[in-house]
C-alpha cells in the first residue's frame, strides 16, 4: 500500500472504496509499472520510434526529478547501466543504491547549493561521453528545482524570485518561463553541446505534457522569450520585489535579443506517463466496485477548479467524480497545508447542504504544499462555515484536516504525475 494510513481512514465502506481508487492511481504512477511498457533489453520503443541499443558501446543514465531513483532502478532492472546520475529531493530516501549511481539530494521547490553541484556534475558527467555512447535521460517533475545552474545571478537571488512566484499563484508554465531565463543549462541548454547520443523518456506533471515546462525543458527546447519572463513578472506585480540584478538580466536578453536558449530539441524527448494514465487505473477500479463514471481534469485557479468540480457532481446514488490536473493556489497566510488539502475544504465549504459524499485529493508526489501530508480524505459532515473561511484565509488546510484526523499520509512516492482525486455518492 502506497497510502501508509489506509486501514486508519477507511472507517466507512464509502471511504474504503475511495481510498483504493486513489491507491490505484498512485500504483499507475510507480515508474516500476511504466518503464517496463517502453523499454526492452535491446531496444526503447515509444510508438513507431524505436532507439537500437545494441549499436552503443556503454549506456548512462542522468536522471533527475522526484521520480528519478525509481525511473532509474526500473531503467536498471532492465538495461545494465554502465553508471548514472541521480538527483532526487531532501528527505527523499533513494530507491536505487549502488556504487555505479551518484545520488544527489537537493532541494525542492527552491533550490539550494546541492542543485548547483549536482548541475555541475551532470555537466562533467556529459561532457565525458564519447559518440559511440548514449545517455538515457530520466525526467520527471521537481527537476527544475533540483538541478540549478543561475546565469549572471547569485543562488540567493534565485531563491528569492522562485519564492515570490512560488507565492503569487502563477502557472507551473509561468513560473518555468521565468526559471528558464535566468538558467544556463534549461530550455535544452544541457544537451546542446553533447557529442554522444541521448535520448530523454519524461514523466509529465504538466497540462497538455508541455514538453518545454516539464523540468524547465532542461533536455528540450524553449519557446519563450525574455520578454514572456518580464511579462510574467509585471503580470504577477513582482518587478518591484525582484532583485536589480534578476531584472538586468532579463532586460539584457530583451534588449540584445539574445535568445540563447535552444529553439530547436538536440535530443529525442518522449513523455511516458501522465496525469490521465492515473485517471485511467482509477476509473476501472470504480466501475468494477458498480459506480457510475465521470471524469474531468482542473487546471488553473483553485476556486475555478471547484466550481467545475461542483458542476460535475452528479445527483445519482453510487455515482463518482475522478479528477485530475494541478490548480494554483494564492498563499495568502502562514500556515500548513497545501492546494488538495485545500481543494478538499472548499469543496467541504461548498457541499454542506448537499447529501452525503466522501471527498478526498492528494498529490502523486506524496507531498503537498508545505506539509507532510499528499492531501485529505472527508464526509461533507456540518461544520462551522466561519470555522472553514478561518482556515482557508490562513492556508492552512493541513491543520484543519489534522484536527479532524483527515490527511493522507503516503510520504515521498518517488513518483510525479500532478494530483487525483474522487468524490462519490
Amino acid at each position: 500500500m502506497i497510502i501508509k494510513n489506509f486501514d486508519e481512514l477507511a472507517n466507512s465502506e464509502k471511504k474504503k472504496d475511495c481510498l483504493e481508487i486513489l491507491e490505484a492511481g498512485l500504483q499507475a504512477a510507480n515508474p516500476e509499472n511504466i518503464i517496463p511498457k517502453f523499454v526492452m533489453p535491446n531496444k526503447i520503443k515509444i510508438n513507431k520510434d524505436i532507439v537500437d541499443l545494441e549499436k552503443f558501446s556503454n549506456i548512462y543514465s542522468v536522471a533527475f526529478g522526484k521520480a528519478a531513483d525509481s525511473m532509474t532502478r526500473a531503467l536498471n532492472a532492465i538495461i545494465p547501466i554502465k553508471s548514472g546520475i541521480v538527483v532526487i529531493p531532501k528527505g527523499s530516501k533513494s530507491k536505487i543504491k549502488g556504487k555505479k549511481f551518484q545520488i544527489f539530494n537537493s532541494r525542492h521547490p527552491k533550490p539550494d547549493k546541492t542543485s548547483v553541484k549536482a548541475a555541475k556534475e551532470v555537466i562533467k558527467f556529459l561532457d565525458n561521453r564519447r559518440s559511440d555512447e548514449l545517455v538515457i535521460f530520466l525526467v520527471s517533475g521537481g527537476g527544475s528545482s533540483l538541478l540549478a545552474m543561475p546565469n549572471e545571478i547569485t543562488l540567493d537571488d534565485k531563491i528569492h524570485v522562485t519564492n515570490l512566484l512560488l507565492k503569487s499563484g502563477a502557472t507551473i508554465q509561468e513560473f518555468n518561463c521565468v526559471r528558464k531565463h535566468l538558467s544556463k543549462i534549461k530550455g535544452g541548454k544541457l544537451v546542446e553541446n553533447m557529442k554522444c547520443s541521448g535520448v530523454s523518456l519524461v514523466m509529465s506533471d504538466v497540462e497538455g505534457d508541455d514538453l518545454s515546462s516539464i523540468a524547465s525543458g532542461t533536455t528540450y527546447m524553449d519557446k519563450t522569450t525574455y520578454s514572456d519572463a518580464l511579462d510574467i513578472l509585471e503580470k504577477y506585480k513582482l518587478k518591484r520585489k525582484t532583485p536589480i540584478e534578476v531584472l538586468q538580466v532579463l532586460e539584457k536578453g530583451k534588449t540584445n535579443q539574445v535568445e540563447n536558449i535552444s529553439k530547436k530539441p538536440r535530443i529525442k524527448n518522449y513523455i511516458i506517463a501522465n496525469n490521465m494514465d492515473c485517471l485511467n487505473e482509477m476509473k476501472k477500479i470504480a466501475k468494477n466496485k458498480g459506480y457510475s463514471i465521470n471524469s474531468i481534469q482542473i487546471f488553473g485557479d483553485i476556486k475555478e477548479a471547484v466550481k467545475k468540480i461542483l458542476e460535475s457532481i452528479s445527483d445519482e446514488q453510487k455515482s463518482c467524480l475522478i479528477f485530475g490536473g494541478e490548480t494554483t493556489v494564492r498563499v495568502l497566510g502562514k500556515g500548513m497545508g497545501g492546494r488538495n488539502q485545500e481543494l478538499v475544504l472548499r469543496l467541504l465549504k461548498n457541499t454542506q447542504k448537499l447529501k452525503k459524499m466522501v471527498i478526498a485529493s492528494l498529490g502523486t508526489d506524496g507531498i503537498d504544499g508545505n506539509s507532510v501530508f499528499a492531501g485529505a480524505i472527508t464526509e461533507n459532515i456540518k461544520i462551522d462555515l466561519d470555522i472553514m473561511k478561518e482556515y482557508l484565509k490562513n492556508s492552512d488546510s493541513g491543520r484543519f484536516f489534522q484536527k479532524q484526523k483527515a490527511n493522507i499520509i503516503t510520504d515521498f512516492t518517488h513518483t510525479n504525475l500532478m494530483d487525483i482525486g474522487v468524490i462519490l455518492r
